[in-house]
């Protein structure tokens, strides 16, 4: 096995394609401890500041109390308890829609999901800057993956024309996670509900980021559950938690429940998690605040990168990319602004296109002004490496 898995390890190095992970031994803030050293943290996904919340790791810690750790089963045979079951119904409330079911995370509610309502016979229609669990619950599922190019709506109705026969899914990041885009949610919703296909919104980086109440890509949107009757999810991101969930009709739900193997044959997640997640889906809706805060973060870091002619990519979420093309030259500046204090990912193929290679500028509630502000200032004593 040695000899065999080797050489492909080897190339990857070669490649600058090889991950390492970061021991960090701090909790999720603005700072972070790696290696025995505080670095500004630019590359968390908790978009709110949530993670660290006094109030959701009370409620953790007394859901600990009243629970115990695990929850002993799979949610069809011992594992769902009260605190899984009021979770779901104040998701479902929150997001209007009939009901929600919980999944242990936004992969495996992707895999589930899609491969419960396609298969053999029907078609799934993607974007092609998916994330890798649509792509991956696609092909699964055994239905024709077929792609589309980036957000074009126009090519997605000719295949959808091409393509009548069976099921037809459409799926979608709500919020693209490496170019910090976008869909184009009304229109796809309009072609979908024009060629009778469903349509699925992986809303992982817009649910409680976006929207005025931080109900997402669809709230902001102004879509509901007629219009694309399938979302997930996630609850550990913006939510500051973990896991995720679909929403929608009684259907739809009780057919995952019957159909989504990710779901009948998985542990439950702990009962003490849901309760810290009830908090938090309280405060993001409560404390509106974190959302203003964060939209101002975002434009005041836009405004100083344009200063600074840095190649920024058309985002106007907390996702910030500043395409730098080679994965080797992505790598040296990453090592380069850590040098300088500060944690911020270089992402590359095969996550991203060959030749995109990127630093994932990601903003929190919780970072300052100021330490934004010394970020820029680090970018700009190493521009000489960006494009």
């Amino acid at each position: 096995m040695k000899q065999a898995l080797a050489p492909a390890l080897a190339a990857r190095q070669e490649q600058q394609l090889y991950r390492r992970r970061k021991l960090i031994d701090s909790p999720q803030s603005p700072h972070v401890v790696v290696d025995s050293r505080s670095l500004l943290n630019f590359c968390s996904n908790d978009y709110l500041g949530l993670a660290n919340h006094p109030e959701i790791k009370k409620a953790f810690s007394d859901g600990v109390r009243r629970w115990g750790v695990g929850s002993g089963s799979a949610h069809l045979v011992s594992g769902h308890s009260t605190a899984h079951e009021a979770l779901e119904q104040e998701l479902a409330a929150f997001t209007g829609r009939a009901r929600a079911l919980l999944f242990s995370s936004g992969y495996m509610a992707n895999l589930g999901l899609i491969s419960a309502l396609l298969g053999r016979g029907d078609a799934a229609f993607e974007d092609r800057l998916n994330h890798a669990s649509l792509l991956d619950g696609g092909l699964l599922s055994g239905a024709r993956l077929m792609r589309y190019p980036h957000n074009d709506v126009a090519a997605l109705e000719k295949k959808l024309l091409a393509r009548p026969q069976g099921r037809r899914l459409v799926l979608t990041d709500g919020v693209f996670s490496m170019d910090g885009d976008q869909a184009s949610l009304k229109l796809l919703a309009e072609v979908c509900q024009q060629q009778e296909a469903w349509l699925m919104v992986d809303d992982a980086h817009g649910f409680g980021v976006l929207g005025e109440t931080g109900g997402g890509s669809l709230q902001q949107a102004g879509l509901d559950e007629q219009q694309v009757p399938v979302l997930m999810a996630t609850l550990g991101k913006a939510v500051g938690c973990f896991g995720a969930f679909v929403a929608g009709s009684e259907e739809l739900i009780e057919t995952l429940i019957q159909q989504a193997r990710s779901y009948i044959y998985t542990t439950a997640t702990p009962p003490a998690l849901a309760e810290a997640t009830r908090v938090s889906l309280r405060l993001l809706q409560q404390e509106g605040w974190r959302r203003e805060k964060l939209a101002e973060l975002i434009a005041h870091f836009r405004t100083g990168a344009q200063r600074l002619d840095l190649p920024l990519m058309n985002s106007t979420t907390p996702i910030q990319p500043l395409l730098i093309g080679s994965s080797e030259r992505a790598m040296q500046i990453s090592s380069e602004l850590e040098k300088l204090g500060f944690l911020v990912t270089a992402i590359r193929p095969p996550t991203v296109p060959e030749g995109s290679a990127r630093l994932r500028v990601t903003l929190s509630a919780e970072h300052t002004f100021k330490q934004v502000d010394l970020l820029l200032a680090g970018l700009a004593k190493l521009k000489l490496l960006l494009p």
